[in-house]
C-alpha cells in the first residue's frame, strides 16, 4: 500500500521518534499524517536521540510514550497499515515497558542503567 492510499479512519502503524504505535489517521497534511494513539508496540529509547546509547552528552532525556488519544504528526513515510487487533492501551504500553527493561537488562553499560533508571520513574507515573 503506497502512502497515498491512507484515508481518515484507517488504522495503521506509526513510528514517532523511537517509539511505535498503533493509531488512527485523523487527518492527512501535505508531508505527515495526524494520527491518533490507541496503542504502544515499542516504548521510546531514553537519552540523547542525536547520540543514541551515549551518556556523556549534555542532557540525558526521559522519553515518555505518547499518550492515550494523543494526536500527532507522523512522516508519510513511517505510517504503514496495520489490521490485526488494537490492544487496550495500559496493556499495551505495560507490555512496551517491560519488554524495553528486559531488553536493558541483558547488558550492564552505564546507557542501559541509566535508560532502566529513567523508565522505573516513568513506570511508576504511568501505573499509579
Amino acid at each position: 500500500m503506497s502512502e497515498q492510499d491512507f484515508k481518515i479512519g484507517d488504522k495503521v502503524t506509526a513510528i514517532y521518534k523511537t517509539g511505535k504505535y498503533i493509531g488512527e489517521v485523523t487527518d492527512i497534511r501535505p508531508a505527515a499524517y495526524l494520527v491518533k494513539v490507541l496503542a504502544v508496540m515499542k516504548h521510546p529509547m531514553q537519552g540523547d536521540l542525536h547520540n543514541p546509547k551515549q551518556t556523556e552528552v549534555s542532557m540525558f532525556h526521559q522519553r515518555r510514550a505518547l499518550a492515550f488519544r494523543e494526536q500527532t504528526n507522523v512522516p508519510k513515510n513511517m505510517v504503514r497499515i496495520f489490521d490485526g487487533d488494537i490492544p487496550e492501551y495500559k496493556e499495551s504500553l505495560s507490555e512496551a515497558v517491560g519488554k524495553m527493561k528486559r531488553t536493558l537488562s541483558e547488558a550492564d553499560t552505564e546507557w542501559n542503567e541509566k535508560s532502566l533508571e529513567l523508565l522505573e520513574d516513568l513506570t511508576a507515573d504511568y501505573f499509579k
